[in-house]
C-alpha cells in the first residue's frame, strides 16, 4: 500500500495517459502513471499523427523531437472514392501553421518516446502495473488497486483518476460504463508491409468496395516499409460474415491497387484490434475520475484516428482536474467541464 496521496493517478502509459502526465507537470500537480506493459511494447495502430495532434506536441515542445524520430513527414492527404476518383488535399497550403504537417510513426517508437518524456517528470511511474479495481471513497473515486511485476498488491491513491488504458478499459470497465456497442464500433487490420510501390509523403484513405462501409489505407514510415489496413464497422463484419484478412486482400489485389503491391512483402501477420468510434458520446466522467482517449470511445469515424483526440483529452482532463482540485471539489458536477471542452472542440 502506497500512503502517498497524488492529485492525479493516470492509468495508461500510451499517448493520452503520456500527455496528461506532462500537461500536469506543467500545471504543478503530482502524478503517479502507471501501464501494465513494459516499453517499448508495440500497439496496433494505424500510426499517423494528424495536424490535432501536431498542435499539441508543438505546445509541449516536442514537434523537433518528433520529427527526428524514425518515420515519415506528411504532406499531403489522398481521399480515393469507390470508382477511384482522388482528392489530394495539401497540407502545406494551409493557414494553420500546425497543419502544414503531419506524421506516420510506429507506435512502439511514438509511445516509449512520449512514456520516457512523461516518466522523467512524474513523481512516480510504475511499468508491468495491472490495474485490478478502482478504490472508492462513499461514491467517489479516490484510486486504484492491482499488482506491480513482482506480483505485489499496491494501493495508488489520487485525487482525481484517469482513465486512459484504451478501449478495452478496466476502469470503464469496474465503473460498469463499458459497453461493446457494434454500431460505433470499427474492427481493424493492419500489417506492416516492405516494398509497396508510390510511397511519397502522402497518406492514403481509400474508401473501396471491397471494405465498404470502411476504409483501406495505405501510410508510409521509414525505410521502404509501410502500415497497410483496412476498417470497417463491426455491424457489418457480424451481419455479412465478413474476413477481414480477406477483405485486405482482396483490396490490395483489386484492379487499383495490384500494380502498387506485386512486389511488397509482410512483414508480419495482420493483426486485429477494436476502434470505439466518436459517433456516439459516451459518459467520460463521474465523481473523482476522467476517461481518455479511446477509454472514452474518442476515434474518429470518418477516418479512424485517434491520437490526436487522445491528446486533446489528456490537455482538457488536466485543465479540469486542476480546477477541480483547487476549487475543492472533485464531484461529477466539477468534472464536468471536460466533456463540454471536450465535444466542443
Amino acid at each position: 500500500m502506497s500512503d502517498t496521496l497524488y492529485d492525479l493517478v493516470i492509468v495508461g502509459g500510451g499517448p493520452a495517459g503520456a500527455v496528461a502526465t506532462l500537461y500536469a507537470k506543467r500545471a504543478g500537480l503530482s502524478v503517479c502513471i502507471v501501464d501494465k506493459e513494459t516499453f517499448p511494447r508495440d500497439k496496433i495502430c494505424g500510426d499517423a499523427l494528424s495536424g490535432k495532434a501536431v498542435t499539441i506536441l508543438r505546445e509541449l515542445d516536442l514537434f523537433d523531437a518528433i520529427g527526428d524520430l524514425p518515420g515519415a513527414e506528411i504532406h499531403t492527404v489522398t481521399f480515393g472514392s469507390p470508382d477511384n476518383t482522388l482528392v489530394d488535399i495539401d497540407l502545406t497550403r494551409s493557414d494553420q501553421k500546425d497543419f502544414l504537417t503531419g506524421f506516420v510513426i510506429r507506435r512502439e517508437i511514438l509511445d516509449n518516446f512520449l512514456f520516457s518524456r512523461a516518466r522523467e517528470v512524474a513523481d512516480t511511474a510504475i511499468e508491468g502495473f495491472s490495474v485490478k479495481d478502482v478504490l472508492r471513497d462513499g461514491e467517489t473515486v479516490c484510486g486504484v488497486t492491482g499488482t506491480n511485476a513482482l506480483g505485489e498488491t499496491v494501493e495508488l491513491r489520487g485525487k482525481v483518476v484517469l482513465g486512459a488504458d484504451g478501449f478495452n478499459s478496466v476502469i470503464a470497465r469496474k465503473l460498469d460504463l463499458y459497453s461493446h456497442d457494434t454500431e460505433h464500433l470499427v474492427v481493424a487490420l493492419r500489417c506492416y508491409y516492405k516494398g509497396v510501390k508510390g510511397l511519397t509523403d502522402q497518406i492514403e484513405l481509400h474508401y473501396v468496395d471491397e471494405v465498404i462501409p470502411g476504409y483501406f489505407w495505405i501510410f508510409p514510415l521509414e525505410d521502404d516499409y509501410a502500415n497497410i489496413g483496412i476498417g470497417m464497422l463491426h455491424e457489418y463484419i457480424k451481419g455479412g460474415n465478413i474476413d477481414l484478412k480477406v477483405a485486405l486482400k482482396n483490396a490490395m489485389n483489386s484492379d487499383a491497387f495490384k500494380a502498387r503491391f506485386a512486389d511488397a512483402e509482410p512483414m508480419e501477420e495482420p493483426i486485429g484490434w477494436n476502434l470505439p468510434v466518436g459517433s456516439k458520446h459516451r459518459k467520460n466522467h463521474g465523481n473523482g475520475f476522467m476517461l481518455l482517449g479511446d477509454a472514452a470511445g474518442l476515434i474518429d469515424p470518418f477516418t479512424g484516428e485517434g491520437i490526436g483526440n487522445a491528446f486533446y483529452s489528456a490537455k482538457f482532463a488536466v485543465e479540469t482536474a486542476k480546477a477541480a482540485i483547487d476549487a475543492g471539489t472533485i464531484d461529477e458536477a466539477a468534472l464536468s467541464a471536460y466533456d463540454r471542452k471536450l465535444w466542443d472542440e
